[in-house]
C-alpha cells in the first residue's frame, strides 16, 4: 500500500488505519520534536500531493472487507490539510463506509482558511495541535513555513470551534526550558480559554525527536501544567494500549515493518504492538535488517529505537 499504513495500534485511538496524504516531510512546521525528523518539504501551499483517486482506490480495496478497526487516521509523514483532496477523501469514507469513526491528525496551521476547515467538517474528531502562542516561542519550537504566524493559528481554531460539530482534541506538546514557562503557559491557557476544545491533551516525547537536545518533559511537570490549566478539561497522553494486533494480509513483516518506520521511530515493543508477531520472531527480523544496514538503531529516552539510514 502507498498511501495506508498499519494498522497500529494507536495511544490515544486504538486500533488505526493511517491515512497518509502527503510525500515525506512535506509540513508547514519543522518541529524540533517530530519523531518523523527534519521537514525537508516546508510549505504552506495546499495542492493534490497525491493522486486522491488513488487513496480512494487503496481505502476501497482495504476496507471492502470490513476490517476490524477502531478508526481511520489522516495522519503520517506530514501535515495532511496541504492536500487539497483531503474533503473529497473523507466525503467518500463517511459515505461509503460509515461504520468507521474517521479523525484528522493536524498541526492546525491551515485552519483560518476556509477550504481546510469545510473539508474536515464531516469527521468525528479532530485532533490539532498548539504548543506555543509568543512568536518568539513559536518560532524556536516549530519553525514555520512562511506565513504560518501564531495568532492566525489561533483564530484558524476559534473560527473552527464554531462550525465543528465533533470533538476537537487539542494537543499540547511539551519541552523543556520552551513552552512551560510560566509567561507561556499563561499565553496557552488563555488561548485554549478561547478555542474551547472538548480535551486538552499534554504530551511529551517519547520517541526520538528532530532535535538531540529536545528532552523529555518530567512527570511532576506535566501535572503541574495539568494542573495550572483547571477548569479545562485535561488529559495526560499514556503508552500505546495492551493488547496486539495483527492483520492476515501484511504477508509481507519486512514491508509492514519498513513503512512503519519510514513514518515513525520504533522501539521493538512498538513494532511488537504494530504487527502482533511474537517478540522472539521479531527480534530476529530487526536483527537481520540492521545487518543488511536497511534499519539503524539509535538510544532514545525510552529505550533503543529503530529508524531509516
Amino acid at each position: 500500500m502507498k498511501y495506508l499504513f498499519g494498522p497500529v495500534n494507536s495511544r490515544r485511538l486504538g486500533i488505526s488505519l493511517g491515512i497518509d496524504l502527503v510525500p515525506f516531510k512535506t509540513c508547514t512546521l519543522n518541529c524540533v520534536y517530530c519523531e518523523c525528523g527534519k521537514t525537508t518539504n516546508l510549505t504552506a501551499q495546499r495542492r493534490e500531493y497525491v493522486p486522491t483517486d488513488e487513496v480512494i482506490r487503496e481505502l476501497d480495496e482495504y476496507l471492502s472487507e470490513r476490517p476490524r478497526l477502531d478508526v481511520l487516521t489522516f495522519s503520517g509523514s506530514g501535515e495532511p490539510t496541504l492536500h487539497s483532496g483531503i474533503g473529497r477523501v473523507i466525503d467518500h469514507i463517511r459515505d461509503t463506509y460509515p461504520e468507521y469513526r474517521v479523525v484528522v491528525l493536524t498541526n492546525g496551521t491551515l485552519l483560518w482558511q476556509d477550504d481546510v476547515r469545510r473539508d474536515l467538517l464531516r469527521t468525528h474528531a479532530v485532533m490539532p495541535s498548539m504548543d506555543a502562542v509568543s512568536s518568539s516561542v513559536f518560532n524556536k519550537m516549530l519553525r514555520p513555513a512562511d506565513g504560518i504566524e501564531p495568532e492566525k493559528v489561533i483564530e484558524g481554531l476559534v473560527s473552527f470551534r464554531r462550525e465543528y460539530r465533533g470533538e476537537i482534541l487539542l494537543e499540547i506538546f511539551l519541552v523543556p526550558g520552551l513552552n512551560d514557562t510560566e509567561e507561556e503557559l499563561a499565553n496557552i491557557r488563555q488561548a485554549c480559554l478561547r478555542i474551547e476544545p472538548d480535551i486538552i491533551q499534554l504530551n511529551r516525547l517519547d520517541r526520538p525527536g528532530t532535535e538531540q537536545w529536545v528532552k523529555e518533559e518530567s512527570a511532576s511537570e506535566i501535572n503541574r501544567v495539568k494542573e495550572y490549566l483547571k477548569p479545562l478539561k485535561v488529559e495526560v497522553i499514556g503508552k500505546p494500549l495492551p493488547g496486539n494486533y495483527s492483520d492476515p494480509r501484511n504477508a509481507d513483516l519486512v514491508e509492514t515493518i519498513m513503512s512503519t518506520l519510514k513514518r515513525r521511530p520504533s522501539t521493538l515493543e512498538d513494532l511488537n504492538q504494530t504487527t502482533g508477531v511474537r517478540r522472539t520472531e521479531l527480534v530476529k527480523i530487526i536483527s537481520a535488517l540492521v545487518d543488511k544496514g536497511s534499519i539503524v538503531p539509535e538510544e532514545g529516552e525510552r529505550g533503543e529505537f529503530y529508524r531509516l539510514p
